[in-house]
């Protein structure tokens, strides 16, 4: 396993602490499923920190909020209960997120916003897939509650997903610019070897 370079440990940790803040600006108490900027943070950390890096951010925020740490969005905002939450499991799709979206922009040699656009809603897709079923069984194998898949989806999916779109074009306009702006400054030369179109 490699090791982590000075400049990567950084980058993780700021992209954690961004996750923190992120999940305080906008808190809920009330909503199963609550409206959150941390799947925005998700795809934009694959989007700039690249696979392994953007997962490892999503991760060390989640172990931060599993230690006690009151970093996330719905009471009781952190612990190890917290696994219990219905929303848990779009936490645990926020790590593969960020990993699938940085291994579909590994070779950023796309200069368009189409091919950043696509990797974000990718890594929409993963997390709803992770999220919706673990929704389903925390509300009816813990909470006891009996629920069809109509209303499953209804609490979980088809509310956001106009919204969940907004933030991966958002995402994806974001990490083009910065990438861009990288490689005219010379930083982001030798990951892609070709000029953003």
């Amino acid at each position: 396993m490699s090791r982590f370079s000075a400049r990567e440990i950084t980058l993780v940790a700021v992209f954690a602490a961004l996750n923190v803040v992120a999940a305080m600006v906008v808190r809920y108490g009330g909503s199963v499923v609550p409206f959150s900027l941390i799947p925005f943070m998700a795809m934009l950390a694959g989007g700039l920190l690249g696979a392994r890096l953007g997962a490892m951010s999503m991760l060390v925020y989640i172990l931060l909020g599993l230690a006690g740490v009151p970093v996330f969005a719905t009471p009781p905002f952190g612990g190890p209960a917290y696994v219990l939450q219905p929303t848990f499991g779009f936490l645990v799709g926020f790590v593969g997120c960020a990993y699938v979206v940085g291994l579909l922009l590994k070779n950023r040699r796309q200069g368009s916003f189409v091919p950043y656009f696509l990797a974000m809603v990718a890594g929409v897709a993963v997390y709803d897939l992770i999220g919706v079923p673990y929704l389903y069984l925390i509300l009816t194998y813990y909470l006891g509650r009996s629920i069809s898949l109509g209303q499953l989806l209804a609490i979980g999916l088809t509310p956001f997903i106009v919204l969940d779109l907004i933030k991966a074009a958002a995402a994806a306009a974001l990490s083009r610019a910065v990438y861009r702006r990288l490689w005219a400054s010379g930083l982001g030369e030798g990951r892609s070897g070709k000029k953003p179109a």
